[in-house]
């Protein structure tokens, strides 16, 4: 049995004040793995005053010390990559294709956030005034256990180049790859304080780094319930915030794409990281006309991946996170049936071989109803909801009833139709014919998706705060 005990503040690791003890299961097993000692409001407080005594220290830091801050943490997980893809294996249950593609992103966002910083221009001239563009002081950054490293890295990664220094509250799932994470951040040879890590709850760590009031904004990836939490916390002291939440992500397939092709994709945009994916497309819109064929070959689709051990190589779905999200999924499962979807593919249980740990049976319905509690509500498990259209006004009706606009997927034979299609949508990000990685791309959402966006040049902005200076060249 493994246990954690202790976080990060001021360069150091110390034991938590905390004295909750949460145990922790593997997911592919179900058997204790980690016991974890949470942090508490006390680590919160000691976390957020380290912030602020090195934010007032390096607030004048220049740009080339903080590029050289960025490069060593870069180089630093980098060169831990194998430790960290096979602590988030075992901790998290993701695929090692999964979990190799979340460690590369974490090591890029301190690179892309190195490029970003390299030729920003922090002084403007606008008309008559001299428009400077300053950092925010201290930030909160709270992280979902999803994507652990690549989370926790891009929030970091943005905050640091932007001229703030952070306080990291990481979910509390992840503590095995956060304390490894922290570990390998800390080889980086920061100045104690510009980062601290503290691994508690959100009713705990989570509040007091949204009511504290030397907290300047905070940054949230995770549901629309908790972000809906935090953004009524932070307006008490008018703390800038960006929320990246939850989606129910549809996926267009227009009647003159090739389904052969579009099938296979649009079922590896409903599975992608084992259905743990707030951009997952679990929504797949199919002409009437072709609705029986494309149902079939959904369900063909759905029924050939390979789902087992995360650490085989051939293992597209590994298990989910812990029994809590296994019964969440059972349960949805269960109430597709209830109200009437045909069940095409999958459906309750663990598959045949699994009888313990948290795997689920990659599904498929059809004949579903935008109305359907299945079409309206995220999941997040590999379950898929095919609904048809009669045409192509239809089809983006239904693409954008929902509460939520993170995502959309469009697939066509036709380009320009595909492009026209998915101006339409109401999504903060839209793959047309295909999966894609842009990492430099905006990525957020519209509606109950969520407030402002990360990564790139658009991320990085959301942790500076414009200052017009008028006057500056008249002299008394």
């Amino acid at each position: 049995m493994h246990t954690i005990d202790t976080i990060y503040i001021n360069g150091q690791f110390v034991t938590s004040h905390g004295s909750e003890v949460m145990t922790l299961q593997d997911p592919v097993t179900g058997a204790d793995a980690t016991h974890v000692r949470l942090a508490d409001e006390t680590d919160a407080r000691a976390a957020i005053a380290a912030a602020v005594a090195a934010y007032d220290r390096h607030r004048a830091g220049t740009r080339e010390q903080r590029m050289a801050w960025l490069q060593r943490l870069h180089d630093a997980v980098l060169a831990h990559e194998r430790e960290l893809v096979d602590t988030m294996v075992a901790e998290y249950g993701g695929p090692v294709a999964t979990s190799t593609g979340t460690v590369r992103r974490a090591a890029n966002a301190f690179a892309s956030a190195r490029r970003i910083l390299g030729s920003y221009a922090f002084e403007r001239r606008i008309g008559i005034a001299n428009v400077v563009m300053e950092p925010l002081g201290v930030v909160g950054l709270i992280t979902p256990w999803n994507a652990n490293y690549s989370f926790i890295c891009n929030k970091l990664a943005m905050a640091l180049a932007a001229g703030s220094t952070g306080v990291i509250k990481p979910a509390e799932l992840s503590a095995a790859q956060t304390a490894l994470l922290t570990r390998v951040l800390h080889e980086a040879d920061l100045p104690p304080g510009l980062f601290n890590i503290v691994t508690g709850r959100g009713d705990t760590v989570g509040a007091e780094i949204t009511r504290h009031p030397d907290i300047a904004k905070i940054s949230f990836t995770g549901s629309t319930a908790v972000g809906k939490t935090i953004a009524r916390g932070a307006v008490d002291t008018m703390k800038r915030v960006t929320l990246e939440l939850g989606g129910k992500s549809p996926t267009l397939l227009l009647d003159d794409a090739d389904f052969a092709k579009a099938i296979p994709l649009a079922i590896g945009a409903a599975t992608m990281n084992s259905g743990q994916a707030c951009l997952a497309g679990t929504r797949l819109l199919v002409p009437a006309a072709r609705l029986e064929e494309a149902q079939r070959m959904a369900a063909q689709a759905m029924g050939a991946l390979h789902v087992g051990d995360p650490r085989d190589p051939a293992t597209r779905i590994g298990p989910l996170v812990n029994q809590r999200q296994f019964e969440r999924v059972q349960g949805y499962i269960r109430k597709g049936i209830e109200e009437g979807a045909t069940l095409l593919a999958g459906g309750e249980g663990r598959p045949d071989g699994l009888q313990q740990g948290w795997f689920v049976r990659p599904t498929v319905f059809g004949n579903v109803r935008n109305d359907m509690t299945i079409a309206r509500e995220e999941i997040f498990g590999p379950v898929l909801c095919v609904i048809p259209y009669r045409d192509e006004d239809e089809a983006i009706a239904i693409a954008n009833d929902t509460p939520y606009g993170l995502h959309a997927y469009v697939f066509s034979g036709d380009l320009a139709r595909a492009n026209r299609v998915a101006r339409r949508v109401i999504a903060g990000r839209v793959f047309i014919n295909g999966l894609y990685d842009e990492p430099e791309a905006p990525f957020g959402g519209f509606r109950q998706s969520g407030l402002g966006r990360e990564f790139g040049i658009h991320g990085f902005e959301q942790y500076l705060e414009p200052k017009a200076l008028m006057g500056h060249e008249q002299a008394l």
